[in-house]
């Protein structure tokens, strides 16, 4: 439902557009915080980290699962060097987003595979604490 700039898509009940400005304004400011962050970790993740993934989901042709697992352990890596006093999960849940974009702008064919399986990481990893985001 988020759109890259923030809001929410869209939503129609009964033919009428239905708007929350309480939950978008929210939905709006976590976005803004998150990107904010990932563009910190965009610059600290190193080419190498991507450009082994795109080599090994070209060569290797992996299932969905396997993207899913070695973007878990290349997040899992990243991760030992979040700064103290950033909350864990919120740092990992924008590694796994800045590293899915890092990889479909150095292989746009990917896209679609490392998309599925980045949202299936981050459904199966994050869900609560995204949930916790929004309603907090």
């Amino acid at each position: 439902e988020l759109q890259t700039d923030g809001n929410r898509s869209g939503h129609l009940q009964n033919g009428e557009p239905v708007l929350d400005h309480e939950v978008n304004e929210v939905v709006r400011i976590i976005a803004a915080q998150l990107a904010e962050i990932g563009d910190q970790f965009d610059k600290e993740i190193k080419a190498r980290v991507v450009n082994d993934l795109v080599q090994h989901f070209l060569n290797e042709n992996p299932s969905g699962e396997e993207i899913t697992r070695r973007m878990s352990e290349a997040v899992e890596g990243l991760a030992q060097a979040i700064p103290l006093g950033m909350e864990r999960e919120k740092a990992m849940l924008v590694l796994a987003m800045v590293l899915t974009k890092k990889i479909a702008n150095t292989m746009p064919s990917l896209l679609r595979r490392v998309f599925s399986a980045s949202l299936n990481y981050i459904s199966q990893q994050f869900h609560n604490y995204i949930v916790r985001l929004v309603s907090a």
